[in-house]
């Protein structure tokens, strides 16, 4: 049965956002993120995304690469790992950042953890304007739950996905490791933007990523 996000919570995470000088937009599924898409993104725009199973599950990828947009491919193949730092680094300079969030709270905040950081960097500062794209499961009450999440899905089942050599793929679970394959090297808490509504969050009354 499809979960449904409340009209008084859907009021309560728009009116934090709100304060936070962060927009929000709430869809009820993929069409509607493409509606969205459709009609905001300018003809000829440069377009960037941050990894993101999440920006897989709804086709985002392939709707980018429509010819009327500029869209910076990271996922080309035969990409050198040097071709890929330099799609990082011209990402930002794009006109719209695409990706997604590892977790949101009610009070307005985004919480991300990051390996090489190109994604929470672009987030933080760059590209003209961010559009991040989170399912109704990214959705927590506070920043303790946020970050549980964090440590003990998205971690985990991303290192696994990646085929990571971590002790959280294995176990399931974050132990703060050293491990030359760690992909939590940054965590950043989002809570505020100066350059108002700089950043738009879909949110999608789906369960979507991890």
């Amino acid at each position: 049965m499809k979960q449904i996000l409340e009209i008084s919570r859907q009021k309560q995470i728009k009116d934090s956002f709100f304060r936070h000088n962060i927009h929000t937009v709430f869809c009820d599924d993929k069409k509607d993120v493409h509606d969205y898409l459709s009609a905001h993104l300018k003809e000829n725009s440069k377009i960037a995304v941050g990894g993101s199973v999440t920006l897989n599950e709804l086709d985002i990828i392939k709707f980018l690469r429509q010819p009327q947009y500029l869209f910076i491919d990271r996922y080309l193949e035969g990409l050198t790992r040097e071709d890929m730092h330099e799609k990082f680094r011209e990402a930002f300079e794009s006109d719209y950042f695409i990706t997604s969030s590892n977790a949101i709270t009610v009070d307005g905040c985004l919480y991300n953890i990051d390996g090489t950081g190109n994604r929470v960097a672009a987030m933080i500062y760059g590209p003209k304007e961010v559009i991040v794209i989170v399912g109704i499961n990214k959705i927590f009450d506070s920043k303790e739950e946020a970050l549980h999440h964090i440590k003990n899905v998205s971690a985990p089942k991303n290192a696994l996905r990646l085929n990571k050599k971590t002790p959280c793929a294995v176990t399931g679970q974050c132990i703060n490791c050293l491990s030359l394959d760690r992909i939590c090297s940054s965590y950043v808490e989002l809570s505020y933007q100066s350059s108002k509504n700089r950043i738009t969050i879909l949110i999608v009354n789906e369960t979507l990523g991890y």
